[in-house]
């Protein structure tokens, strides 16, 4: 009944928070139905594409979402489930939410461009230079980050013989289903994107083909599966995000997205009904402790709670997919609200649900204060649990490994192609478009297939080291582009003569505690490293401090540009 209560509080409260809030920021920000979008006057047929609603709906949600809602809320439970609760739903409300509206709607008022180009319009060139540069440290994090987290899932470990499976195979185990099932919704969704776009067969009847395609895919997949090794899956992988990023977004990005969200949705869904059913049946206890103590094996709850359950309350990272992929293809400012603010608060309500399904299963995985094993793995168990299973094979616990996969890679893709606008722009100059208008080295620089590569290369090859090592590390990072991006709408809704003090204190918040914690990590590996610490300067420990140190200063830098740009808007007033 705990568990059922928690939800039923969740839901409410975020339901309330869209109505009243989300409607406040709307009317505070001016957002006008009938100005064009950059969709409509940019339109290409390659980025700038106006799509439905609720395609694009699916398309950010399925982005945004990714594993972060799922691994963040559960590696975060060592602290109970009242601080988690508590700061998915606050976090949501006046975090989260506000730095994906106002992030979306800043873009659609820049041509559909990037938080760079909303920092440059305020704060200057140079401060623009270095939130991209800062912002692609952050998307090699996000690459290396889900890779990690796809391969693990899709991974077929060696047999006795020493031998790695390979090729479809019959009575598959979970992960080559879920493999399987995978590969086929990426060849569905590239149907479904000829299909409403070149056949013009209308969205309705589409998705209809979609869902029973989803159906058959799954089908298929609980009776033959796909075996690959883990690196092997990281090499395709790499291949298929460097693709799905050059590709045209109509052909695979738009509906891949759109189609995973039905099974976000369906996952959500499944999980309540979990929730209800355990509730009248008792099949699951719900035993995770309200409140453990102010500190943990992860460390204090400032500021650790507030980074590690990242997407569940705010992501930096939404900012760069609103303003690099979803302005490009919002059809209405109307429709920004929902797509920018409602889709924060969806998470928000699948990051309680996370909470909930590793309540069930906590003692299996709550030791000792700390998280063991896979965030995954427990949600999924938990969930299973709820409807009386305990067995780790039978179809509702792959079905909800495949969900967690399916929003892994679609991330995947909405990061690696953010990385080739980013990586583009930070090499062109003013007035010049593309790469054909660049000259000399500028001009490989800034080509989209230079970029791309290179992303992809880098955040595969740290996709190799353990989720742990990568986790901690995104999640300060993601956390600080956050306040830094609550920073950037901040000070351009201020230059335009808008309300911006509803983002006072989201953003002093997100920055203290980010800074806190990457200056915790520098310390702690310059410690380990002067006292000789075993394992102290193994490579990934080396990456970790450098990319700390790198983020903390570039944060340092842009903090002090937004300050003087406030004190100077601060005069004008």
């Amino acid at each position: 009944m705990t568990a059922l209560l928690i939800i039923l509080a969740a839901i409410a409260l975020l339901f309330i928070g869209y109505v009243f809030y989300g409607s406040w920021l709307a009317k505070q920000w001016g957002i006008d139905p009938a100005k064009k979008t950059p969709a409509q006057e940019k339109a290409d047929g390659v980025d700038y594409v106006a799509a439905k609603p609720a395609v694009l709906m699916g398309h950010h949600f399925s982005s945004i979402a990714g594993a972060g809602p799922i691994n963040g809320p559960i590696q975060a439970a060592v602290f109970g489930w009242v601080p988690v609760f508590l700061w998915c739903v606050i976090g949501g409300i006046f975090f989260g939410g506000l730095q994906d509206f106002g992030s979306l709607f800043a873009s659609a008022r820049h041509d559909g461009k990037s938080v760079g180009e909303i920092i440059k319009d305020s704060m200057g060139k140079a401060s623009k230079k270095l939130f991209i540069i800062f912002a692609l440290l952050v998307l090699i994090l996000v690459i290396a980050s889900f890779v990690n987290v796809v391969a693990g899932t899709f991974a077929t470990a060696a047999n006795e013989a020493g031998k790695v499976a390979f090729g479809i195979v019959s009575n598959p185990t979970g992960p080559q289903t879920t493999a399987m099932i995978s590969l086929l919704f990426i060849v569905l969704a590239v149907i479904y994107g000829i299909l409403t776009n070149r056949c013009g067969i209308k969205t309705l009847p589409a998705t209809i083909i979609g869902l029973v395609g989803i159906v058959l895919s799954i089908v298929i997949g609980l009776n033959f599966g796909f075996a690959m090794s883990r690196n092997a899956w990281i090499v395709f992988i790499g291949a298929y995000i460097a693709v799905a990023s050059l590709i045209p977004v109509w052909c695979l990005l738009q509906p891949r997205d759109y189609l995973s969200s039905f099974l976000l949705y369906g996952m959500m869904a499944l999980a309540l009904v979990g929730i209800v059913v355990s509730a009248i049946t008792g099949n699951a206890e719900f035993d995770l402790p309200a409140f453990t103590g102010w500190s943990t094996k992860i460390g204090p709850m400032f500021p650790a709670l507030f980074i590690t359950v990242a997407c569940g309350a705010v992501s930096g990272f939404h900012s760069l997919i609103a303003t690099g992929t979803t302005s490009k293809q919002l059809d209405n400012e109307k429709n920004a609200k929902a797509i920018g603010y409602g889709s924060m608060l969806i998470e928000s309500a699948l990051a309680v649900i996370s909470l909930i399904a590793v309540g069930m299963v906590s003692k299996n995985f709550i030791v000792d204060g700390a998280f063991k094993g896979a965030p995954p793995v427990a949600f999924a168990s938990g969930i299973a649990k709820m409807f009386g299973y305990i067995d780790n094979n039978n179809a509702i616990y792959a079905l909800l490994t495949l969900a967690v996969s399916v929003f892994a890679l679609t991330s995947l893709d909405s990061a690696t192609r953010l990385s080739r606008f980013m990586f583009s722009e930070l090499f062109l100059k003013d007035g010049e478009e593309s790469y054909k208008d660049a000259s000399g080295a500028r001009k490989c620089l800034a080509h989209p297939l230079f970029g791309t590569l290179l992303m992809v290369v880098i955040g595969c090859t740290l996709g190799g080291l353990s989720l742990s090592q990568i986790w901690a590390l995104f999640g300060s990072a993601n956390q600080l582009l956050a306040g830094i991006a609550l920073m950037a709408v901040a000070a351009w809704l201020g230059e335009v003569g808008k309300n911006n003090k509803m983002f006072c204190i989201p953003t002093v918040f997100m920055l203290a505690a980010t800074l806190t914690q990457l200056v915790r990590t520098v310390i702690a590996k310059c410690s380990a490293m002067a006292a000789g610490a075993e394992n102290a300067f193994h490579w990934g420990n080396w990456f970790q401090l450098f990319f700390a140190a790198a983020m903390a200063i570039l944060a340092v830098i842009l903090v002090v540009e937004g300050v003087k740009t406030f004190s100077r808007q601060a005069k004008k007033a």
